[in-house]
Order: structure tokens, then sequence, then C-alpha cells
């Protein structure tokens, strides 16, 4: 019997000297501004996609120029904290090297655009000098951690950001080569690195891998969307443990009905002593049983179908040699970020500010980037990027907050204050011009479609509902769209499926609606059924849960992945 072949990309990691591969060599090519494609798959556990601009590819195609090629970069920023003096130096950086200014993703980070191949090397040593890093920030590895950010529960943020910061440190690829490439150290050698946990062969994981925190009783980074998601139990002031939830994953190839968006099952309690232990088991059960043969199956959510939730659980505990305890009750109760000015519980104050798709730039319209420099210049605490694509201005004294007041007014950083329901509580991934996967537009669509869709609510008096609008230029779901309440993926220009009925608090899927539609149908879809919200929805219900109470929609079947009767209740 034929035995299928390992992806091409398995020979690439294995032969890759732990990530090396030409990659050093062909940064000094001046004939090129690419590089080779097997280093491009390489440069991902770097930190780094290469891209082209896709708005003038045509062009420089009829020109007989190869594509504007030029680098993205991430940063590996855990838990999205950042203090003053290292916002100065990566905004040095994008305003020197990158187009585009500084961008916030979904995952509590920032990255770059539009590095030049020449300027890359200088790039990376600048991050490494705001002591951060871009490695394992891409690539099949765990990337970026990510965690809730509740400016009220600020004392809870500290409980869980230790582990935030743990489990990041503990899943760092072990090779030398990003120190060797990046940051001018000696190549040590043909064999001498090691990787305990992604595997002394070098083919480190199948897929991605991402990990989550969440802390109830708000779910503002969609724990469940995560490979490993870890729901913080906080019981009188004391971080009991986590409940564990694997297999939770985005990404769908646009034809492909054996690839979906899944939600993360439960599968038990665990105290924080043992939270590495158990994470490493998921990590390296997920590096020995993932599909290395064909990449659209490799996430850990298809493993977690494929040998089954009880089989996972089971291995879990042995590998860990921490058997998982019954769940802990806990209860969401929202999705979103806090606007404005909170006052922690030691007294300090957290001001959160929205920003458009989580992009700081000063084109066309109000000096964001310039103004959140002027702030990092004064601030004598710390920021935190949101999954949300915003951020909060954190532990601020009392007697600072009219200076910081004063500069987010002047630079039009105060745009919180008269935002729509829908605009607060909207994602848009990057997509168009430079994602290589996009199909359809998304962050240069938003302040297009948004003020279309304000308009149809203003209509039906629902201005200031908060509905979760996610905007996808394609389906592998960077900006979580599968979990939003309204949701466009795109197909093609223009074109895009329009997908309803998510919850509020992450814990429930939507459903294509219509296929394949366009913005008039789009339009016209939603016209109808904001009407019908406005008209016969309950108090506090949510635009989602109505239109799967009103039978619009039927629920995903799918979700909420929770192998327990009730987690509510605590069930085993």
């Amino acid at each position: 019997m034929s035995v299928s072949p390992l992806s091409p990309l398995e020979d690439i990691k294995t032969g890759s000297r732990f990530l090396r591969g030409t990659i050093a060599k062909e940064l000094e090519n001046p004939v090129t501004g690419a590089i080779p494609e097997a280093d491009t798959k390489l440069l991902k556990f770097h930190g780094s996609y290469m891209q082209d601009d896709r708005d003038i590819r045509d062009e420089r195609r009829k020109q007989k120029l190869e594509p504007a090629y030029a680098f993205m970069v991430r940063a590996r920023l855990p838990g999205g904290v950042i203090s003053a003096d290292q916002w100065l130096v990566l905004d040095e950086l994008a305003r020197r090297y990158a187009t585009r200014g500084l961008r916030i993703t979904t995952r509590q980070t920032f990255q770059w655009h539009g590095i030049l191949k020449r300027n890359l090397r200088a790039f990376m040593q600048g991050i490494h000098d705001a002591r951060a890093t871009t490695i394992a920030a891409c690539g099949d590895v765990n990337r970026q951690v990510i965690s809730s950010v509740n400016p009220h529960l600020s004392s809870q943020h500290a409980l869980t950001q230790q582990w935030v910061q743990r489990l990041s440190d503990h899943f760092l690829p072990r090779t030398s080569a990003y120190a060797e490439i990046w940051l001018g150290g000696e190549q040590v050698g043909e064999a001498v690195d090691e990787e305990p946990i992604y595997g002394n062969d070098s083919a480190y994981l199948p897929r991605k891998f991402k990990i989550g925190i969440a802390i109830p009783p708000t779910n503002d980074c969609d724990v469940f969307a995560n490979d490993l998601g870890l729901v913080a139990i906080i019981e009188n002031g004391e971080l009991r443990g986590f409940n564990v939830a694997v297999g939770g994953g985005m990404g769908a190839t646009a034809g492909d009905p054996s690839t979906y968006p899944r939600l993360g099952t439960l599968i038990g309690f665990t105290r924080p002593e043992n939270v590495i232990a158990v994470a490493e088991a998921v990590v390296t059960l997920q590096r020995d049983h993932g599909d290395r043969k064909e990449r659209r199956h490799a996430r850990l959510k298809y493993t977690v179908d494929r040998l089954g939730v009880d089989w996972f659980r089971e291995q879990v505990g042995l590998r860990s040699g921490v058997p998982l305890e019954p769940l802990r009750p806990y209860r969401f109760e929202g999705n979103g970020d806090r606007y404005g000015w909170s006052r922690g519980e030691d007294g300090r104050w957290h001001l959160g500010l929205y920003i458009a798709s989580g992009r700081l730039w000063d084109q066309d319209g109000p000096r964001l980037q310039t103004g959140m420099r002027e702030i990092a210049r004064i601030l004598k605490g710390e920021f935190r990027l949101t999954c949300n694509q915003n951020l909060v201005i954190a532990n601020v004294d009392e007697a600072d907050r009219a200076a910081i007041d004063a500069l987010v007014e002047a630079y039009g950083l105060d745009g919180y204050k008269a935002q729509s329901g829908i605009r607060r509580h909207h994602i848009a991934c990057v997509a168009l011009p430079t994602c290589g996967l996009a199909m359809a537009e998304s962050e240069r669509y938003a302040p297009v479609l948004l003020p279309k869709l304000e308009a149809l609510l203003d209509t039906h008096g629902l201005r200031d509902a908060p509905i979760l609008l996610r905007l996808s230029g394609c389906p592998n779901g960077c900006s979580r769209p599968y979990l939003g309440e309204i949701a466009l993926v795109g197909r093609a220009l223009g074109r895009y499926d329009l997908r309803l009925g998510a919850d509020f608090i992450g814990e429930r899927l939507n459903v294509v609606y219509r296929e394949n539609i366009t913005e008039a149908e789009i339009l016209s879809s939603l016209d109808a059924l904001f009407g019908q919200y406005a008209r016969d929805r309950i108090a506090d219900e949510g635009f989602g849960d109505f239109l799967v109470r009103a039978g619009v929609i039927q629920a995903d079947a799918r979700g909420p992945h929770i192998a327990a009767p009730d987690r509510k209740a605590g069930a085993a």
C-alpha cells in the first residue's frame, strides 16, 4: 500500500539546519528584492513574511519589472504589554523603515509593512534593542501568547500576565539561527542546536499553534479560537488555575468542506503549577500526531477531531503526569474592549482608545501615530494592546490624566467618544494590497462599509446597539470572522459571504446566510434583519442571539465544542 508523501514544507524545515536555510546569504543579494521561496517559508519562523504591493503588481509586470517586494515583520509581545520606552523605539523603526505606520494585530502585537530587504537586518536589530523579539511570531511553532485586557481588573491581569510570559518563554524555539542571522552572532555549527519541545529532527510543528488566556467575565481575546485556550479561574483574588480548552481555530479553505472553523473543547481544569506541563503535553501531542502530509488539515483542531476528545484528554494527563480535574464554574458576559477612563482596583487609571482596524498612521486624517508617540514620552505606566486592535494606556496616576487627555484630544485619539455600537466592535484583517492570500478588501473596505451600516442602524434606532462585526479578505480567518454576529468573508473583489449568528461572548460560531454577494445585497439583507431585530428583540438580547431565537438561522452544530454537559456548573 502506498504511503502519502509528506508536505513539501516538511522537507524544507528538516533540511533547514534549524531554520537557517540560505537566509543570511540571500539578504546580501542586491540583484532582487526577494528571497527564494524555500527561505520565505523559513523566514516566517523568524517573524517575517515576504509580500508585494498587489495594487501595482500588474503595472510592474507590464514594465517587465519584478513585483514590488517588501517584508512584513511581526513582533512577539506576550499579552500585548509594552513599556513607554519600547513604544518609542518601535515607533521610530516604523518611521524609518516601514510604510503605513504601526498596526495592532488581532493577536495583540505590532506588525510593520513595507520593509525592504536591504533594511530587514537593521529592523530586526532594532526590535532586539527595544528588548523585544520577532522569533516565532509566525511559522509552525507556538506564536504570540494572548490574554484578556480588562482595565477594571488590573490585579487579575497581573495574576495571569506572569503565566502569559512564562508560556511564551517556554515555547520559544531554542535555535541559535535567529541570533546568527539578525543579531551578529557567530555560527555555532551544523548540528549543535537542540529543540527539546519542537523535535530534534527540526521539523517543528505541523502548523502554527496559538495560546490564549481569558479572564472571566470578559472573553475579549476569543479564547476558544485558540489551539490551546486557558480560562483563568480567580476566586477571592487568588488564581486557582485554568479550565483547559483544545482544538480551536478559525482558518478554512474556500471550496474545501473538509476544512472548517472550530471552537476549542473544554477538557478539564489544571492548577497554576501544572499549566506549563499541561501546555507542553498539548503541544507535543500535536507535534507527534498532527497531519504532516496535508497542511490544510494540519492544525490541532483536525487532530482532536480525528483522534477524539476522550483520547486527547487521557493523553494530556499521561504526558504531563497531571490528570486533568473537573472543570470549574465560570461565566463570560461579553466580548470587545472598554473605552474611556477606568479606575482599577488598585486606584490607578487606564484609558481605553479605539483604533480603527488597529492602524496608527498619520496619513489622511488624525495624527494618531504622532499622538501616541507624544503620550509615550510622558507616560509613567505602560501600554496594553488588545486582541480587538485597540489599546489601553495603563497604570496612570491621577495627576497625569489631564496631560494625557490633552494629547488624546489634540491628536484625534478621542474618537471612542462618539462611535456607533457596531464601529466600536469591528475587526478587519489587513487584506489588500499586501496580503498574498486576500481575495477581497477588508481593512480598506471597513471605512467605506461602516457609514452605510450605521445609516441603516440609525433608521431602525439601533445606532448604539453593540454588534460584533468581523471583516476578512479571505476564509483564513485572521480577524476571527466566524465569531462575528455579522461577518463578511471575501470571495472575490467586491463579493463576500455574509455570515450571521455568533453570540456576543465568543461561545457560538456563525453560519453562512448568503454566499458570494455584492455590497448592495449585503446591505439589503441586513436592512431587513435590523428592522426585525429592532421590532422583536427582547431586553438585552444580542443581535446574534436574536437571529437564532427568531429562527432566521440555525446555530452551528459544531459549536461550542464543550466536552461537558454544563460548563457553568463545573461538570467534568
